[in-house]
């Protein structure tokens, strides 16, 4: 729980409401610390506190609202934090990850505190916790022989990275691919090349200690990033640059360093979430003279009704390695120092487990 910006975190008790109709209430198995939580502490983004944190979760539904029909009592399901409407003009145009009630929206009131205050829980989730109440929508159903742990990375991380290879720039066999920073988003957009067939598959982190992990996820080679990084990319590809360069960070040099790494025509895919001041520059010409194709990727550009299935199936039948995205099982009143890995830039994604 976090009681303001900046301040300490802390584990406390919170009563949720019963599941009104077309919700349903979750015991969380497992929930992963994500980046976006450190933006609602961090200045980045501005949601209402207290603020219960987490979005990224799986678990077993253990209590249905009235007309629920999705899903059942003990199904075991993975939270997705940003459910679609289905009626709006962008889901009507074939884009859920654009739905306007999901956009903008840091936190949703829900639950009390012990002295009565109104909780509200980050992304209308709050996975950091228990148990959680959330719309039928919102959660999707697993094959019950995927281990439940580790599938908590697909609501977010996994669903993210693959997302950007697989639908943002429709990576395809034998097409190069740099990403560049390597926490659970960045492994996971690796893991997501390796499965699409990508050669040579370049990742890129400041930390000598990530390369094991990149290698592990479907990387062939390795740099530490620098400011030769674009001429040392440009070397693994023929000398043109990568056809597809991953910028998984949010940070302005990194995305130049992300579009400079890419070759003439290729793409360079901005998935890493940014602050509002921290502005990039190109120059008209540059623009004109490389045809490169600037883009973001929201959450993986994914239909997560479409999506979630097919990359349990990855993971089931051994092409995808969830367990290998994950560098710390922790407890919940571990997440704090898992905050502080990731401020350090260290492991990748610390993975909180309930039992």
């Amino acid at each position: 729980m976090a009681r303001g910006a900046g301040t300490d975190l802390a584990v406390e008790d919170v009563e949720l409401p019963e599941p009104g109709p077309g919700e349903v209430r979750v015991k969380v198995r497992a929930a992963g610390v994500c980046h976006s939580d450190l933006s609602m502490i961090n200045g980045t983004v501005t949601p209402e506190f207290p603020l219960i944190l987490g979005h990224e979760a799986a678990g077993v539904v253990s209590a249905t609202g009235p007309g629920v029909t999705r899903v059942a009592n003990g199904d075991h399901v993975v939270v997705n934090w940003s459910p679609a409407c289905r009626q709006c003009w962008f889901c009507q145009a074939g884009e859920p990850w654009l739905c306007v009630t999901a956009e903008g929206v840091a936190c949703r009131p829900r639950g009390t505190l012990a002295d009565g205050t109104q909780a509200n829980v980050t992304l209308g989730v709050g996975a950091l916790a228990e148990e959680i109440v959330v719309g039928e929508q919102a959660v999707i159903t697993l094959p019950p022989r995927l281990p439940v742990a580790e599938a908590a990375l697909i609501g977010c991380a996994v669903l993210t990275g693959v997302g950007a290879v697989r639908n943002t720039a429709g990576v395809r066999p034998g097409e190069s691919v740099a990403v560049l920073g390597l926490g659970g988003v960045g492994l996971s957009t690796v893991a997501g090349a390796r499965l699409a067939g990508a050669d040579p598959i370049i990742a890129v982190d400041l930390s000598p200690e990530k390369e094991e992990l990149a290698r592990a996820a479907g990387a062939t080679e390795f740099l530490l990033s620098d400011k030769a990084l674009p001429k040392a990319i440009r070397s693994l590809t023929g000398g043109r640059g990568a056809d597809h360069a991953f910028e998984c960070v949010g940070r302005a040099a990194t995305i130049r360093a992300a579009w400079q790494s890419t070759r003439r025509g290729g793409n360079c895919i901005v998935v890493g979430m940014g602050a509002r001041d921290d502005a990039v520059s190109f120059s008209a010409l540059e623009i004109f003279h490389f045809a490169r194709t600037l883009t973001s990727s929201v959450y993986g550009s994914a239909d997560p009704d479409r999506d979630v299935p097919l990359i349990a199936a990855a993971a089931l039948d051994g092409s995808l390695d969830l367990g290998a995205l994950v560098t710390h099982r922790i407890s919940l009143a571990d997440v704090p120092a898992a905050f502080d890995r990731m401020r350090r830039g260290e492991g990748a994604r610390s993975l909180v487990l309930f039992d």
